[in-house]
């Protein structure tokens, strides 16, 4: 289980907390320091709304359907990357809010 974390943002801290005060192990996974892991493209991608419109650079365009495209601007810029994202078995979810993220820990 992987959280993309980014500790100056006040939900990703809260998702973070959520996580360890249900005792749950995870990794804190800080993709601005790291970028976004390639085997994780896929599940992200699968997401609406996995980019941060409101960071984006003013006349940037975008497909929001061409897959492609979006792995090539995350990986040009993980900061547009919506935070934070859960991964587990193989799904992700956005935490916004954060609570969002324990919709996918049903089975733990």
């Amino acid at each position: 289980m992987r959280l993309y974390h980014n500790p100056r943002c006040s939900k990703s801290r809260q998702a973070f907390s959520l996580l360890e005060s249900k005792g749950i192990e995870f990794e804190d996974y800080r993709y601005l320091d790291n970028g976004i892991l390639s085997d994780d493209f896929e599940v992200l991608l699968a997401l609406d709304g996995i980019i941060r419109t409101n960071d984006l650079e003013p006349g940037t365009l975008f497909n929001p359907q061409n897959k492609k495209e979006l792995q090539i601007l995350l990986t040009i810029n993980p900061k547009l990357l919506q935070r934070p994202v859960l991964i587990h078995d193989g799904k992700a979810i956005i935490g916004r809010p954060p609570e969002e993220i324990l919709t996918l820990l049903h089975d733990i």
